[in-house]
């Protein structure tokens, strides 16, 4: 874990890889409980007999569920003193580039690619692979903006 004292020392690594988290496993219960959340149970993701016959041989992890370990994956990479508060304020240029399939691992790969200050606080752009263990890409790549408010 990275570690700033404040968000002046957050901006001078602008454009550093901040790190790696460690590898979580996707569960078949992660991916089951993803689906009763959001309601989406394409047999993709939640008919285990059926994904065997698929090309994947297996069920696959929702891309949303990928995407929404974000927050989880970023919290082991860095840190920020001073702050009240560190809200996901959104996500551009969204790809999904490789399934991730029940039972696979995945961690992420964070670039600190902006901070500047915004009208509620304080934006910070990173640019995040989601790795997939394994693969030649990553399951998902991303710029993760979040916004920090100051205590």
């Amino acid at each position: 874990m990275r570690r700033f004292g404040s968000i002046d020392e957050l901006k001078t690594a602008v454009g550093q890889e901040l790190g790696v988290s460690d590898w979580i496993t996707i569960t078949q219960d992660m991916i089951d409980e993803f689906a009763r959340a959001t309601g989406d149970f394409q047999w993709i993701h939640v008919d285990r007999e059926r994904a065997k016959r698929s090309p994947y041989g297996t069920t696959i992890a929702h891309g949303f569920l990928t995407l929404s370990l974000l927050a989880r994956l970023r919290d082991q990479i860095y840190d920020v003193d001073g702050l009240d508060s560190r809200i996901n304020y959104g996500c551009d240029n969204v790809r999904f580039l490789e399934p991730v399939p029940s039972g696979g691992r995945v961690r992420l790969r964070l670039t600190l690619a902006k901070v500047e200050t915004s009208k509620h606080g304080v934006r910070v752009d990173s640019q995040c692979a989601i790795e997939l263990e394994g693969a030649t890409r990553p399951a998902a790549v991303v710029n993760h903006i979040t916004l920090l408010v100051p205590g």
